[in-house]
């Protein structure tokens, strides 16, 4: 796919190089958010230091993080609604854009995707705080297209999306269970079904836990460590036994995305 790079930063962050420019979704940059610890090392500054554009889907804690987005200077794109808050805490370069609008980046094309989610700061059962509409994003230039989909649930706009070269398709969480609004890696095998990309690339999985789970003896400790590693597999082999023509790309967390046609990097997983 010339034209296109990508490496897999863990969770939900990915930095995509497309049209000119270096794309951030959901940047978390740290070694923890909130009680939750990396599994891993954090990407070097030299994965996110030349970011132009920042995609935010959703005002989650792992998806926007407010430590991580102070270190960038490139423009920040949250959902419509957030803005102010953002603004206020420190978070100066903030547009908004909403399901269905369309921002401009040069010579790249960023739509709104909607997303079934919560899209409260604290999550669905919580009444305080910011809320703003939980998106995806669809990046277009160069003659590829590339879906973001951020956290949501199966949705029927999803087979009305346009040809897709990738699609960013989230398997799992950071917990041994997940609330309302994911996919699982047999539900994101449907979402493929629905989508039909070119390659799908797992996301939101392997990076982020309860520490005191990963190291926990028994059974609650070997499941959620089967957790950090077994999701993405198996969605692969969900895709595989529908018969898609998708090509899963199975990416440690820390790893360039290996597409069709790119030219090997170097560096190394976290």
């Amino acid at each position: 796919m010339p034209g296109l790079a990508m490496r897999f930063l863990g969770h939900s962050t990915v930095r995509v190089e497309l049209a000119g420019t270096v794309v951030l979704t959901d940047p978390v940059l740290t070694g923890a958010v909130g009680p939750l610890r990396r599994t891993c090392r954090p990407p070097a500054p030299a994965d996110w230091a030349d970011a132009d554009l920042v995609l935010l889907s959703h005002l989650h804690g792992d998806h926007l993080h407010l430590p991580s987005l102070r270190r960038l200077r490139a423009r920040v794109v949250a959902p419509r609604g957030a803005g102010e808050w953002l603004r206020s805490r420190g978070v100066a370069r903030v547009e908004e854009l909403a399901p269905g609008q369309v921002l401009e980046h040069g010579d790249l094309r960023v739509t709104g995707v909607e997303a079934v989610h919560s899209g409260h700061r604290w999550g669905p059962r919580s009444t305080r705080g910011p809320q703003a509409r939980a998106m995806g994003h669809l990046l277009e230039g160069a003659g590829r297209a590339v879906y973001a989909a951020g956290d949501t649930d199966l949705f029927p706009g999803m087979a009305g999306l346009p040809a897709l070269d990738v699609a960013l398709l989230p398997v799992w969480g950071w917990g041994p269970t997940l609330g309302p609004g994911h996919l699982d890696p047999v539900r994101a095998a449907e979402a493929v079904a629905r989508i039909r990309p070119r390659v799908a690339v797992p996301v939101h999985w392997g990076t982020l836990a309860l520490p005191g789970l990963v190291r926990a003896p028994g059974r609650v400790g070997a499941r959620m460590r089967r957790l950090l590693v077994d999701p993405p597999r198996e969605f692969a082999a969900a895709v595989a036994a529908a018969g898609s023509q998708t090509e899963v790309l199975v990416t440690e967390p820390g790893e360039p995305v290996p597409l069709p046609g790119a030219v090997p990097e170097g560096g190394g997983p976290c």
